[in-house]
Order: structure tokens, then sequence, then C-alpha cells
């Protein structure tokens, strides 16, 4: 099913269309479409990496860094991954149709307030094909039609994958309209989607903090905002050894390319002696560079000395900041100063200092005592997810199959005025 419209608005217009039909489908069909594509994307495993190793080496000439040629490679085992995420969105409770409120007046006029598909979802994003299939599911078993706009680094492996589900959404007699890009139009393609207004109805970009900032300062369309994430881990004076340990390593080098990796990681003054020995060791012997204030340079001679911007970077590398601060307000005078609300954690055996973390922390998801690459559709159960919101409108949070959806209220009367 290759795109043949000619212009954006072409494609937008028939998103819009396509959304009518795929707003109506009942939960049997909208799952049987999506295993369609699953299986689609499985039998095309070969066509999609063939792609993928194209965009791979022109990143590599580009020099576009590890972290984005990270996140942009497929190989079989990640196609598989992809496959599965979509077939677990399948399964996942429809949205459609929620009943979020009811009541009836004293005229007896009965309301309900239902969950119903927004229309056209529109996604910008960069370098990260696994988000033209995530989005694309969620916002089908949601009831919307998608328009996408993946970026120029992984044109081809997105250009492969929206054809594969394209022929999908046919092999069940639903529109493939419903399923469109604009990467070809390039940056005009972006500018467009983002001046849509009447025919997308919501907007989510995912990327760098330079491309969300673009897209919520210049768009039209309603945007819902995910943030960057400078993520912070606090370790309190009763951080136990092992958890302080074993988190931090775990939330900085598991996969250090991505927003809920911990960038920024504060010490309680009178756990220092105790922690930070060991623990810049075991960081700089994962491959980790610290950069540390004068206290943790103290530490370890491989620390290099932290600037007031690295308290603010986002490294997406195997790159830490770590400070040394005097007590538990420190460290929240801290996290309110440099946070980008993504994810804050503090390991603490300490009850009371918990309570206030959670209290007065001011980000999507605040923990105690567990790593932040928590922080994920997936892990939360929703499935794949749309990304992770640092706004507080309507969406907040790993985004799943309910924040793609907006609601209308119903009423049945029989012959009510308004007196």
């Amino acid at each position: 099913m290759t795109l043949t419209a000619v212009s954006v608005d072409e494609r937008l217009r028939l998103a819009k269309d396509a959304a009518r039909q795929v707003g109506l489908l009942d939960s049997a069909a909208k799952t049987g479409m999506l295993r369609a594509i699953a299986d689609a994307i499985d039998s095309a495993t070969d066509t999609i990496v063939a792609a993928n190793a194209d965009d791979l080496e022109r990143g590599r000439s580009a020099e576009i860094g590890d972290a984005l040629l990270d996140r942009l490679r497929l190989d079989a085992t990640r196609v598989a991954a992809l496959a599965t995420a979509v077939r677990e969105v399948a399964e996942l409770p429809d949205p459609v149709g929620r009943v979020l409120d009811r009541r009836t007046l004293p005229n007896g006029l009965e309301l309900q307030k239902v969950a119903v598909p927004f229309g056209v979802v529109g996604s910008i994003y960069e370098a990260r094909p696994n988000v033209t299939v995530d989005i694309a599911a969620l916002a089908l078993r949601a009831g919307n039609a998608v328009v996408l706009r993946g970026g120029s680094a992984a044109q081809s492996s997105n250009s492969a994958l929206v054809e594969v589900m394209r022929q999908a959404l046919a092999s069940q007699r639903v529109s493939p309209e419903a399923i469109q890009t604009v990467d070809d139009f390039g940056r005009d393609g972006a500018r467009a989607l983002m001046n849509a207004r009447g025919l997308v109805d919501v907007l989510v970009p995912r990327g760098s903090a330079s491309l969300i900032e673009t897209v919520v300062t210049e768009s039209t369309v309603p945007v819902i905002e995910t943030g960057a994430g400078v993520v912070h881990v606090y370790l309190d004076a009763t951080a136990r050894d092992e958890w302080a340990r074993e988190i931090v390593l775990n939330a900085k080098t598991q996969r250090p390319s991505v927003c809920n990796a911990v960038e920024t990681v504060l010490v309680h003054r009178d756990a220092a002696d105790r922690l930070l020995p060991d623990l810049l060791g075991e960081l700089a012997g994962a491959g980790v560079r610290v950069h540390g204030d004068d206290t943790t340079a103290g530490y370890d001679p491989r620390v290099v000395a932290a600037t007031d911007a690295d308290w603010a970077t986002e490294y997406l590398s195997l790159d830490l900041a770590v400070r040394v601060v005097d007590d538990l307000d420190a460290a929240l005078d801290h996290i309110r100063r440099y946070s980008t609300h993504h994810t804050e954690s503090i390991i603490t055996e300490d009850e009371a200092a918990a309570t206030r973390f959670l209290a007065e922390v001011d980000s999507a998801v605040v923990l105690v005592n567990a790593s932040t690459r928590f922080t994920d559709g997936g892990e939360f159960g929703f499935g794949a997810e749309v990304g992770i919101s640092t706004q507080k409108l309507h969406a907040r949070g790993p985004m799943g199959l309910a924040e793609l959806t907006s609601t209308k209220w119903l009423g049945r009367g029989d012959g009510q005025v308004r007196t």
C-alpha cells in the first residue's frame, strides 16, 4: 500500500477520513487489525533490518553519536520485540466507550461521560523507528488514525515499517490511509503537521529538548509535551549500600541513551564516606565518566570537575553528574532548580524522608528505593507507550491507551426542556 498522495494536505485529509472508519471499529476488529500488523512485522524482519542498515550507515557517516545510533538500531531481536509490543497492545482493554461519569438530572435527563477517540494523532520524533510502531499501534487501538514524522535519520526504517503496517491494514479491510507519514516532505512536512489545526487533533513530540521546544512553541495543533529527562537519584543518609550501588548502576548503565536513565546523583553528606568510594569505583568499572563537585572528586581521581552546565545536562551517554549535599532540604532544592520534571528517586530507609520526597518532588514519576528505569509504559503495564509526558494538562507520566482518548457527554431524555 504505497503512499500515493502528492501533498501533505492530501495525506492529512486522507487520515482524517480514515479516522472515521477506525473510530467505529469494535474491540474485536481492532484486536484483529493489530495482530495482523504484528504478524506482518515478523514476516518482514529481513526487509526491515536491511532498511535499517541503510540508516545506520548514514548515521555513522554523519557521526550522529552512539546514543542516537543505539536508538536507531533495529536487529532481528528488536524487530521481534516491536511485533510483541503490538500483540500486547492488541490484547489490552479497549479504552473507547468507557463510562467515566454518569448522572441523572432532577428532570430525568440521563447523562454519561464516555471515552472517545481523538481522531487524528500526529507525532514528530527523531531516530526512533520503534516509535513508528508503538505510536501507530496505540493510536489505532484507541480508534485513531496516525500521521508520523520520524526524521531523516530513520527514514528508510520508517518507510519500511509504514509500508508493512499499511499492507496489514488493507488485509483486514481497514483503510491503509489510517497510517500516514510525511517523512518524504522533510522539514516542510513537519511544519505542515504542526500547523494542521482542524485536520490533526493532537500532536505528540518525542526527541531532544530542542525538538520538543520547537514543536511546543511553533505548533497550532494542541500538543502533549514529552520532556527531556534530567533525572535524579538521591542517596539519603540511611541508604543501603547495596541498594545505592545496584540502583544507580542500573539507572545509568542498563540503557544510558533513554530519557529515564539517571543523569544526576545527589548524596547526603553523612553517607558520602560510606557510599561514594565503592559507588564511584563501580561506575568507573562500568565505563561511566563521573562529573563531580569538589567533595565527590576527593573520593576518586578519575572524577572530572563538574560545571554548572552539568547539573542541567541530559547526557544520554555513559556520563553522570554527582554532587554531595548537606541534607534532604538541599537535595530537594537542587531537584527543584534543575529537574525537567520527568523522574526522581530517593534511596532511603527513613520513612519520613521518603514521605517528604514523594510529597514535595514535582515530577511525573517519583520513586522510593527503585531504579528510574521503571518509568516506562511497558513496565507500568500499558503495553507500548506514546511517550512520557512532563506537562500537567490531560496526561502526565507514561502515556498509554487512555491518554489517546478524549471524552464526550451523551444525554438521553424524554422530552425535557430547560426552564
